[in-house]
This record gives structure tokens, C-alpha cells and sequence, in this order.
């Protein structure tokens, strides 16, 4: 009985190794399928890839538009402020018979809405008439014998103005020289 028990048992574990085998084979994809699945998977890479490719043109061309509109607009609100002080010179070309007083208060009014137009769009002026000569703000056409000490501004010939602390104009000043 035992020489049987062994061959039944060899049996056994013969079916046993084949039903594995056909299980693992089962379970194991085939070549085909991994390479099927690869490039699905591939596919798949390079649609996202294109849709971020796409959206990253987009961006950047939305971008340069902005760009552009903010560079070719940029001095609407100024230009906006301007035009209230254009209408007034306007006014008071076409008075008929000015005054020279009505004149000057027309001009003082009109020069009243444009510095209201240059406080606005952050345009300062710079009148260091008594300040030290700076080389950032300032630019010395000449020096005098003054009272003053060394290299203060004794006067403005043209004030200067600043955009928002950046030099527009510097302001021409005479500066006082050192003495001796």
C-alpha cells in the first residue's frame, strides 16, 4: 500500500504543479498584454503632456497680451486727468474780451487741476531750493560763492520731478561753492 500511496501521491503532486503553472500562467500577463498596456499607458503621457504644452502657450500668450495692453494704456488715467485741464486753456482761448484778472484766476485754476492730475498719477515735484546737492535728484549747472554751507542748493533753474520715486526729471540747480 505504501508503493500505491507514492505513486498516488507523485499524482498528486504532478496535477498539483500543472494546475500552478496554468494559475500562474493565468495570473501572469502575456508579453502582448504588457506591451499593450505600455503603450496605452504611453499614450496616455503624451496626451497630458500635449494638453500642459497647450496650456503653458496659452498662459504665456496671455500673458504678452496683458503686456501689451497694459504698455499701450498705461497713461489712460493721466490722459483721463489732463483733459479737464486742456478744456479749461480752452475756455480761456475763447473768452472774447479776458481780463488780466479773470486771466490769472483762469490760470491759477488750470494750474490747480494739473498738479491735482500729477498728485494723482504719483508725479512729484522737486524743488530743493536750501536741501544738499544730491546726484540722484539733482543736476548742478553751476556753482556760486554763497552764504549757504558747501553744496546746498542755492537755486532751482527747472524743477525736477519723480514717477512713483523713480527720476523723471532732475531738478537743474545752482549748488554753493566751499570757500577758499
Amino acid at each position: 500500500m505504501q508503493v500505491q500511496d507514492k505513486d498516488t501521491t507523485i499524482e498528486t503532486n504532478a496535477d498539483s504543479a500543472t494546475e500552478a503553472a496554468e494559475v500562474t500562467a493565468d495570473s501572469t500577463p502575456s508579453l502582448e498584454e504588457v506591451i499593450r498596456q505600455a503603450e496605452l499607458k504611453a499614450e496616455e503621457h503624451h496626451d497630458a503632456w500635449l494638453r500642459a504644452k497647450a496650456e503653458t502657450e496659452n498662459v504665456r500668450r496671455r500673458a504678452q497680451e496683458d503686456i501689451a495692453k497694459a504698455s499701450k494704456f498705461a497713461v489712460e488715467r493721466f490722459a483721463g486727468e489732463l483733459l479737464a485741464v486742456k478744456d479749461s486753456l480752452e475756455a480761456a482761448l475763447a473768452a472774447e474780451t479776458p481780463s488780466v484778472e479773470s486771466m490769472r484766476s483762469g490760470t491759477e485754476l488750470t494750474l490747480k487741476q494739473l498738479v491735482s492730475a500729477f498728485e494723482k498719477s504719483r508725479l512729484t515735484e522737486v524743488n530743493p531750493v536750501g536741501e544738499k546737492f544730491d546726484p540722484h535728484f539733482h543736476q548742478a549747472i553751476s556753482m556760486i560763492d554763497a552764504e549757504q554751507e558747501p553744496n546746498t542748493v542755492v537755486n532751482v533753474l527747472q524743477k525736477g520731478y519723480l514717477l512713483a520715486d523713480r527720476v523723471l526729471r532732475p531738478a537743474l540747480v545752482i549748488v554753493a561753492k566751499a570757500k577758499g
